[in-house]
């Protein structure tokens, strides 16, 4: 069973989480919206997949503001609480591949792992960027193509700040364009094409990656496609409750209708106020 939803409740409990693409280290990271995602989830296991802090951009220039440290400190702590933490690095931190099979402050680092839901359902977890083709063969593109998508997110990055002086909430406008352009929507296409393949071939049920920054849910054909999406553009992740459903949740859109409710709460109570003063007035 499978649905894109927002968290019902909070704090959520659930099995397990899967996150990938935070970005720590650049300026485009949403580090204090995914801070505010982990105080409202309390998972049994959490799944690190991929591109958790962004080695490209650092050897560039050095970016680690304290909500970056924070992000560190609190997987940290939930490691320390007993929480299994898997590491599955990206090419981003690829670094970390070095120290496959390693422990460290309760974390586990892997290439792929199986995870197995609740409901029997083998699922293999990946973060998607050996089956990119630039990424594999011909790495100086892939820099080049970093170094412009930065460009975007630095332009994006100004755009939400206009918006929140009039107080407007996060939206992605990068997200928006790579939606929008044809051949960025024919490269994601085949990418999961790609993925849900490699899914059957090994026998799985379903495959969880990350990578391409475009959060998705969905059935390809038997195989179930689950991408946790980043937290520079879209703010999303996967959460498996303790059924074995899985859900989509977008992040940034529930912090936008918290922050509607907020508003329509505060219009209420402004229209009650008059209203009083409208009766005692009389």
């Amino acid at each position: 069973m499978t649905c894109a939803a927002p968290l019902p409740g909070l704090p959520a409990r659930c099995r397990t989480l899967f996150v990938s693409d935070i970005h720590l280290g650049t300026r485009g990271c949403q580090a204090e919206m995914f801070l505010d995602f982990l105080r409202h989830v309390q998972a049994e296991q959490i799944y690190l997949v991929g591109d958790i802090f962004d080695g490209w951009r650092l050897r560039r220039g050095w970016h680690w503001p304290q909500a970056h440290n924070n992000v560190i400190e609190a997987l940290l702590a939930r490691a320390h609480q007993g929480v299994p933490i898997i590491y599955i690095p990206g090419n981003h931190d690829e670094v970390m591949r070095r120290y496959l099979g390693t422990h460290f402050g309760g974390i586990d680092v892997r290439d792929e792992d199986t995870h197995v839901t609740a409901d029997g359902r083998r699922l293999l977890v990946v973060h998607g960027d050996k089956y990119d083709v630039v990424v594999m063969n011909a790495k100086w593109l892939a820099h080049i193509g970093d170094w412009a998508y930065n460009l975007i997110l630095l332009a994006n990055t100004w755009y939400n700040r206009v918006r929140r002086l009039w107080g407007g909430q996060y939206w992605s406008l990068s997200n928006w364009a790579k939606q929008t352009v044809k051949r960025a929507v024919n490269f994601i296409g085949e990418f999961e094409k790609v993925l849900a393949d490699e899914a059957r071939r090994g026998g799985f049920d379903g495959i969880v990656c990350g990578h391409i920054h475009k959060a998705e849910l969905s059935r390809l054909g038997e195989v179930l496609y689950a991408n946790c999406g980043d937290w520079v553009e879209s703010c999303t992740g996967i959460i498996e409750d303790h059924d074995g459903s899985l859900r989509l949740v977008d992040w940034a859109g529930a912090v936008r209708e918290r922050a509607r409710e907020e508003r329509d709460e505060q219009r209420k109570g402004k229209k009650k106020k008059k209203s009083k003063k409208a009766k005692l007035a009389s």
